[in-house]
């Protein structure tokens, strides 16, 4: 399965402007462009959480499809926002545990500034 495409087909996270970039090996790493569109503040470009959220899901469904090759869908995923995000945003994520039923990802997400701005891991299942 082609990772990236899969994801580029998404239709919401398309609305989005969320971008898988790599994804390989249990590890993936995406972005989106925040526009004001995405933000939570009227005068200034700051990404609202949800925006966050789904960038931070979307990365992570990525590093797990790129080792069971099927679309995972999440179980559950928590979040903890560490500072309001300027500007655009780019995640990381790793895979903890890959099972035959579920599997775990952990998901760090930046500002345009290179701040930790969230951190969150996923559930998603695999079987």
């Amino acid at each position: 399965m082609d990772v990236e495409a899969f994801f580029e087909g998404m239709p919401f996270a398309e609305l989005l402007g969320v971008e898988v970039t790599e994804a390989a090996d249990g590890h993936a790493e995406g972005e989106v462009a925040v526009t004001q569109e995405l933000s939570w503040h009227a005068e200034e470009v700051k990404a609202h959480g949800g925006v966050t959220f789904t960038l931070a899901d979307t990365v992570g469904g990525a590093a797990l499809v790129s080792l069971v090759d099927q679309p995972v869908p999440t179980v559950d995923m928590r979040i903890d926002y560490l500072a309001a995000a300027s500007g655009d945003l780019t995640a990381s994520a790793d895979v903890v545990r890959c099972g035959s039923d579920v599997g775990v990802v952990d998901v760090t997400v930046f500002d345009e500034d290179g701040e930790e701005v969230a951190d969150a891991r996923g559930v998603y299942k695999t079987g």
